[in-house]
């Protein structure tokens, strides 16, 4: 079975779909907001000419998605796959963002377990780039179970690198932690 990287996915919180390049202004209307960013790498995302190329590499990635709120049927965010790596039964989740009005309520979690249950109907690892000042970010992967196993800098696509923490979760603790 070839590992679809943009299904359209729902549970209970969130429905995902596939990102096209008409999203461009629903999507920064929430990325626009500098707090999102404030503990990621790149703190100027919320920047119109920042966000343009994070836009363009979610395009490109072909593995993007638009984040929608299933009470509100607003977008919320977005998020993608990267970097399939079938030899190591591996696959990035990444570039996750949520408005600030759904922090706190479950929307990220219901993002992730979506996107995970997804991916190890395919691959044996999910691998997660964490911004090493991303504090909030590092605490909700570990949440979910994620367990730190490197530390590498990591070139957004057109931006400088920076460094990133890696965390993994592995298919048997994903299925066995309920």
């Amino acid at each position: 079975m070839t590992f679809d990287l943009q299904p359209t996915l729902k549970n209970n919180l969130v429905k995902i779909v596939p990102l096209k390049t008409t999203d461009f202004e629903i999507l920064y209307a929430v990325a626009s907001d500098p707090l999102i960013w404030e503990q990621h790498p790149n703190k100027d995302r919320y920047q119109r000419k920042v966000f343009e190329n994070f836009f363009e590499g979610a395009i490109n990635s072909g593995g993007a998605f638009l984040v929608y709120d299933n009470e509100t049927g607003e977008v919320i965010g977005s998020s993608r796959y990267y970097e399939l790596d079938e030899e190591n039964s591996s696959i990035t989740v990444g570039y996750t963002f949520i408005g600030r009005g759904q922090w706190g309520k479950g929307h990220n979690k219901a993002l992730k377990q979506l996107m995970f249950d997804h991916a190890f109907q395919h691959v044996d690892k999910v691998i997660l780039h964490i911004g090493a000042t991303n504090f909030r970010s590092q605490k909700a992967s570990e949440k979910l179970g994620a367990q730190k196993v490197g530390e590498m800098d990591v070139a957004y696509y057109g931006e400088p690198s920076k460094l990133n923490f890696v965390y993994q979760v592995s298919k048997e603790d994903w299925t066995q932690k309920d």
